[in-house]
């Protein structure tokens, strides 16, 4: 199963400012749009058909590092992976990347937590789905350590 999935994308220019940079609000619809994508393509999970069975997630924390700027057009490369988890919630980390995958230009980190739709409260993992948690999980990334010490290694 691929553990770090990749998609490219156009940048538009309703998502920029001005000056033709990305919006800064808008990276979070450009990594988000990224891993359903992954989602989809990748492990075959449509989300309407996981909140049609009761699967649900939301997200209850993102952070950002904006490292370079995005502009109007440039063709990006999103990376988004499953780093961690507990048992109520998962870690996804989000990288984008020039098209080429050479140099680093965002990072993101979105805590999905899982809910019970008739509720809204929070619920932990069932069994059977700690087998696609084990099956997609990237070791040796280090969230405790914090988004700082990531971005140092992943600039290398």
């Amino acid at each position: 199963m691929e553990k770090t999935p990749v998609s490219f994308y156009i940048v538009r220019f309703n998502d920029c400012d001005p000056l033709g940079h990305l919006n800064n609000g808008r990276y979070i619809d450009y990594f988000l749009n990224a891993r359903e994508d992954h989602l989809r393509d990748h492990y075959g999970i449509d989300l309407r058909d996981w909140v049609s069975k009761g699967i649900v997630f939301v997200v209850s924390q993102h952070e950002i590092r904006y490292l370079r700027p995005v502009l109007y057009n440039d063709r990006v490369a999103i990376q988004s992976a499953l780093i961690g988890w507990d048992e109520h919630s998962l870690m996804v980390e989000m990288l984008l990347f020039d098209a080429d995958r050479r140099q680093l230009k965002a990072v993101m980190w979105t805590r999905f937590t899982r809910i019970d739709p008739r509720t809204g409260k929070r619920v932990a993992h069932p069994e059977d789905f700690m087998e696609w948690i084990n099956g997609t999980l990237v070791e040796g990334v280090d969230a405790e350590k914090g988004m700082s010490a990531r971005v140092e290694v992943l600039r290398g």
